[in-house]
């Protein structure tokens, strides 16, 4: 039996387990502190051993600020078998609202520890999925417009991708059997979060929230807008034979709002209380 050790049961690997587990697959993992039938990530006794007898092995875990706890920690177990790692389309930085693929230069932008670590991942020999801004049941635009928390900025021009969480989990899937190399899974349209939220404040029949001006955001919130690019994924489709089931944002949130009330969609169980992807 294929078994898949995923250090970082967040969302997005949650998602995942549950299909491999649906197609027969073995699937245990980390967390910060072990509940919900995980290991602790820093019981470093039961993690080597996990690892040691998996056949696959993915990193959902962010870097710190002293770098990729994963290979920081249990980087001298992981050779030998497959491993992949879910990254983030930040690393390419601003593209000036451009198409950008998986020749770009990365680590020029503001996420430099994640661009060095999905540097360290690609010399290992992993596959590297490099994510957009993810969504899906319970975690969407369609939750904070109703939740009242989305805003529109007055930024004109800015763009950015997406991907629902499931094409993430069949990307993963599909690079099971891949060569190893870095990978972008985004949908096929590019668009500005200001057409996004209204059109899921359409779905939901209420009035899309005000524009707001830029400078009213938080620094984090600011540094996102600085960011403008457009993820090209026709290598995922090329190499991988994957193609997003949500090909924009706008079949994604329909499938989303027909599923029932956005804040009470629901996701694999939750296993952690982790921030991982």
């Amino acid at each position: 039996m294929p078994s898949m050790f995923i250090l970082g049961l967040g969302y997005t690997a949650r998602w995942l387990a549950e299909r491999l587990r649906g197609a027969g697959w073995a699937v245990a993992g980390t967390s910060r502190d072990g509940r919900g039938g995980t290991i602790a990530f820093n019981e470093a006794e039961r993690v080597s051993g996990a690892l040691a007898t998996s056949t696959h092995v993915l990193s959902s875990a962010p870097p710190d600020e002293t770098g990729d706890p994963v290979l920081a920690r249990y980087g001298e177990v992981l050779q030998g078998r497959w491993l992949g790692y879910l990254s983030s389309t930040g690393v390419y930085g601003d593209a000036g609202g451009a198409w950008v693929d998986e020749s770009a230069p990365i680590g020029g932008g503001r996420r430099r520890a994640r661009a060095e670590a999905d540097a360290a991942w690609l010399a290992l020999g992993a596959r590297v999925f490099r994510l957009p801004g993810i969504y899906g049941p319970g975690r969407s635009p369609l939750d904070r417009v109703a939740a009242g928390t989305a805003h529109r900025v007055d930024v004109p021009g800015q763009v950015f991708s997406r991907v629902h969480v499931d094409d993430i989990a069949s990307g993963v899937i599909a690079g099971l059997k891949a060569p190893a190399g870095a990978y972008n899974l985004a949908d096929d349209l590019p668009a500005s979060q200001n057409d996004v939220v209204a059109y899921a404040a359409q779905l939901l029949a209420i009035a899309a929230p005000p524009v707001v001006a830029l400078d009213m955001l938080s620094p984090a919130a600011r540094g996102f807008y600085a960011e403008n690019r457009r993820i090209a994924n026709g290598k995922a489709k090329r190499v991988l034979g994957w193609a997003p089931r949500y090909p924009d944002y706008r079949a994604g949130l329909r499938a989303l709002s027909a599923m029932t009330s956005p804040t009470s969609v629901s996701s694999p169980p939750a296993t952690a209380s982790a921030v991982q992807r």
